[in-house]
């Protein structure tokens, strides 16, 4: 009887380390594979990601359009809701 064999999970922590040691030169993705006991597609997989969000690492100034967007958006309605704050106390000190 062949069970299949349960996915590992592996922490943030393991796969940056594993990466590294590809992204460093210091071995290859075959050896790290064996070294490691995970398959090379899992490994190269784990590679992209870190490579693909790298730019991450450095945060600051230059990457998140979406959150410049999100800020401006709720300036905006703050703006908004403060000059109708105003208006409505003005009515309400006429009786309005």
């Amino acid at each position: 009887m062949n069970m299949a064999s349960k996915p590992r999970n592996y922490s943030s922590e393991f796969k940056a380390n594993v990466v590294l040691e590809i992204v460093s030169g210091q071995r290859s993705v075959s050896e790290v594979s064996r070294a490691h006991k995970v398959h090379t597609s899992v490994i190269n997989r784990w590679r992209n990601e870190f490579l693909n969000q790298a730019h991450l690492a450095f945060g600051g100034k230059g990457g998140g359009h979406e959150s410049v967007e999100l800020i401006a958006e709720l300036e905006r309605m703050v703006g908004r809701l403060t000059m109708e704050l105003a208006v409505a106390k003005k009515l309400q000190t006429y009786g309005i």
